[in-house]
């Protein structure tokens, strides 16, 4: 199928479903809002501070924004594998099949061990559930936390010089936004890993970068423990910088190193290369010093 055929048959599928977006301000929520309205979708795009508020933190604000909503895209906040995340999530799925939501998507990543909680729970909720791991989105350059520092022309970070496939969040959208709109319930009950298609080191990433905004940002490689100091010193809470010094040693150990086809399969195109992203965000000044 087509890309344009999968379109029309999503727009088709989705006209008068309501899908709920949660983080819809963030790096993946925004994208699957704008995606899913494109679609057809009816979208309750919700966050913290939004017009439909919605805070993982307080469960008060989960049943207004999951009424009436046919389908959820859930992305827990700060991290999937977080301490706490598989008791939220599957508290949320819960309620949200009680509530009628027929679809469930969930934002998981690829290798990390620690989101196993979270994705059991929407396993185990009773609803028709897909979870979408992903790998290192290639928007984590251009927002925050790391775009501080390549803007400053030093990204200081404790990937070594491990191999990742980059994607970009525009694509988990379309992905999250195809399995939505799916005519019938093929992508239920699977766990869909997507990735880009090109293994790159952390350092040539930042190369392509520097050379696409024509400016020199250097990579500096970093411990877990450095960087976990560094953190906290920043003001970043004792137990949340734990918990990353725990999941960059594990999920930045190299088990990533690997393509993964989820966006061939689901959307019957290649993944947008990572040189394209660099070159696109470079064209808006996005790492001006």
């Amino acid at each position: 199928m087509t890309e344009n055929a999968l379109n029309t048959q999503q727009a088709q599928q989705s006209q008068n479903k309501t899908v709920l977006v949660t983080g819809a301000s963030g790096k993946t929520g925004r994208r699957v809002a704008e995606a899913a309205e494109a679609a057809g979708f009816t979208v309750r795009a919700a966050s913290r501070s939004g017009a439909v508020r919605f805070d993982w933190y307080d469960p008060t604000t989960w049943e207004a924004a999951l009424r009436g909503a046919d389908a959820a895209y859930l992305a827990y906040q700060p991290d999937v594998g977080a301490p706490g995340a598989g008791d939220a999530v599957g508290a949320l799925a819960r309620q949200a099949v009680a509530l009628g939501v027929r679809r469930i998507v969930l934002l998981s990543a690829r290798g990390e061990d620690q989101a196993e909680p979270a994705e059991r729970a929407v396993r185990e909720s009773g609803a028709q559930w897909t979870v979408v791991r992903a790998s290192w989105f290639a928007q984590n350059f251009s927002e925050a936390p790391l775009l501080d520092g390549m803007r400053a022309g030093e990204l200081v970070f404790p990937a070594g010089e491990v191999l990742e496939p980059f994607i970009d969040t525009r694509d988990i959208a379309d992905v999250v936004v195809a399995v939505l709109g799916a005519a019938d319930d093929r992508y239920a009950g699977q766990v869909v890993e997507v990735s880009g298609g090109r293994l790159l080191s952390f350092r040539d990433a930042v190369a392509e970068i520097s050379a696409a905004a024509g400016r020199e940002i250097r990579y500096v490689p970093v411990s877990a423990r450095e960087y976990g100091g560094a953190l906290t010193e920043y003001g970043v809470p004792a137990e949340e910088a734990e918990f990353l010094i725990e999941l960059f040693e594990t999920n930045l150990d190299g088990r990533n190193a690997r393509l993964s086809e989820g966006v061939q399969r689901i959307l019957g195109r290649a993944p947008r290369d990572f040189a394209d992203f660099a070159r696109e965000h470079a064209e808006l000044g996005i790492w001006k010093a």
